[in-house]
């Protein structure tokens, strides 16, 4: 689009046309004045000459040399040709006050025609309203490399009857998650995150890819691109502030990633936080969804912090949630594992090892108009002691099917056997990092020891879905070294229901080695 240069003048601004014309009409009176101040001049010049010599007068011609002459040789009286002495001084005094009013003139027009030094910027001429101070651009955009790896190994112990429900679940060690990810501003209020993990299925895989516009209405924030949906607080905490190597048995019910937009923010004093959003589902590993016929969701989360009482780490949280899903294509699906998951390993193992933890209970592809999920949290926590629990329930609406409801819930205590405390943070509503009070190093420093149990249910048997009914009862020690580097310890038994092969268990114990930058 074309764009007039204008110019910051006293009471608005002035465009390079309207300075043309102003500068010309200058340009003009000045040479107007000037011609006043010539004739003035010569006028008052020829009085001076006469009066001072008697018989001598200047004449300014068209450049031709001065002469001095007489009226008698000019054939001319003297009375008639020149002014007396007291004409003289009489025409000296109105020139002197006619050139004063020309030089306040002139004064008038330099105001007029002064220019500003100041840098043009270029406005639309329609918009002066829109003028604002040019941007610092040379910060922009910011870019800092982050990341962190998780290297797992687990064991597990099943019962007859569990492996013929199941299948055999093969020890073994993977790295769980291996990311990398640029994050940073592209302009003061614009953020961005480009995270890739090298550990997931889909090798490398879209996880965090997403960009954020600060305060775009108010306080509200945007954010557009693949991101965690706002349901539940175990499901938003970070996987690098996990309490246990996995999240609960009821985060199977959570569309996690997806590709949308989210409106977010918080409220009185950041002790309210409020996120709504729209999604596409199902997305694949590449931040992909396709399917004509639904391919929707949208999620809904609200908490308040109704105790935040320091010194004392004393809070208290409640929050509740919402989702609605019209899959693609109608069809849906629940599954879980139990707790712990050791990923494919790639090639170079024989076809008829299990390469992946099998899934306790699946509910197979259901037939469904859309589903409703309800979600309820706690959490509190008091100096070294903290906890929290949740509740959600997915009701699908089955094509050719009754509803079914399909519940789950966990709750978990944890405690710093060496004084640390659990923060908490507001601006998403979840517990946040662990910070040692004295980090294993060279000063001898033992950093951070934390006990912590839960206990988690899945159930997927309702009416015609009969996916097993999983329980899990998980203990865990973790040791952090300093705030980047943990090692875990998880003990979880698994208690499986299943409509064909009955009750059946296994024990398992995982390590994880987590480090971060």
């Amino acid at each position: 689009m074309h764009r007039k240069k204008r110019l910051p003048i006293k009471g608005g601004w002035m465009t390079g046309q309207a300075i043309g014309e102003t500068r010309g009409k200058n340009e003009k009176a000045f040479r107007d004045v000037t011609l006043q101040i010539v004739v003035i001049l010569g006028a008052l010049f020829s009085v001076q000459a006469t009066v001072a010599g008697g018989q001598e007068n200047m004449v300014l011609g068209s450049g031709i040399t001065n002469q001095p002459t007489t009226a008698t040789e000019l054939g001319v009286p003297f009375s008639e040709s020149f002014l007396d002495a007291n004409a003289a001084g009489d025409a000296s005094d109105e020139v002197a006050l006619e050139l004063a009013q020309l030089q306040a003139q002139i004064d008038e027009l330099k105001q007029a025609s002064k220019i500003s030094q100041e840098p043009i910027y270029v406005y639309p001429e329609e918009s002066p309203a829109m003028a604002c101070s040019p941007p610092e651009v040379s910060k922009f955009p910011t870019v800092r490399l982050t990341g962190f790896f998780q290297a797992d190994t687990a064991w597990f112990h099943q019962s007859e009857r569990n492996i013929a429900a199941v299948g055999d679940a093969e020890d073994g060690s993977d790295f769980r998650r291996a990311r990398l990810a640029a994050v940073g501003n592209v302009w003061d209020n614009v953020a961005y995150s480009l995270e890739m993990d090298f550990g997931f299925p889909g090798r490398p895989s879209f996880m965090d890819v997403w960009g954020d516009m600060e305060d775009v209405i108010g306080s509200a924030n945007l954010r557009v691109g693949q991101f965690r949906q706002p349901i539940g607080m175990e499901g938003l905490t970070s996987v690098k502030e996990l309490t246990f190597l996995e999240r609960s048995l009821p985060f199977a019910l959570i569309p996690f990633r997806q590709v949308g937009a989210v409106a977010y923010g918080t409220a009185s004093d950041d002790l309210m936080t409020w996120a709504v959003s729209g999604f596409r589902f199902p997305t694949d590993v590449y931040g992909g969804s396709v399917g004509e016929n639904g391919g929707y969701g949208t999620a809904a989360r609200l908490t308040g912090l109704l105790v935040d009482r320091e010194p004392g780490n004393v809070r208290f949280h409640v929050g509740g949630a919402y989702s609605f899903i019209d899959p693609s294509n109608d069809l849906f699906q629940y599954r879980s594992q139990p707790e712990v998951f050791v990923s494919e390993t790639g090639g170079g193992v024989p076809a008829a090892v299990a390469v992946n933890t099998p899934f306790f209970v699946d509910t197979g592809i259901i037939d469904a108009e859309h589903t409703n999920l309800f979600g309820a949290e706690l959490a509190a926590s008091a100096g070294s002691f903290y906890a929290q629990s949740e509740y959600l329930v997915s009701v699908v609406d089955q094509i050719g099917g009754p509803t079914v409801a399909l519940p789950g819930a966990y709750a978990y205590a944890g405690y710093f056997l060496t004084g640390e405390q659990r923060s908490y943070d507001k601006k998403n509503g979840v517990f946040g990092d662990v910070v040692p009070n004295c980090s294993v190093g060279k000063d001898g420093g033992i950093g951070a020891w934390e006990l912590a149990i839960r206990y988690s249910y899945l159930d997927f048997n309702d009416a015609n879905v009969q996916g097993g009914r999983l329980s899990d009862i998980t203990a865990g020690v973790n040791w952090h070294w300093n705030p980047h580097t943990k090692f875990q310890l998880n003990y979880i038994h698994a208690m499986l229901d299943s409509p064909v092969n009955g009750d059946s268990d296994a024990s398992i114990f995982a390590m994880r080695a987590h480090l971060d930058f």
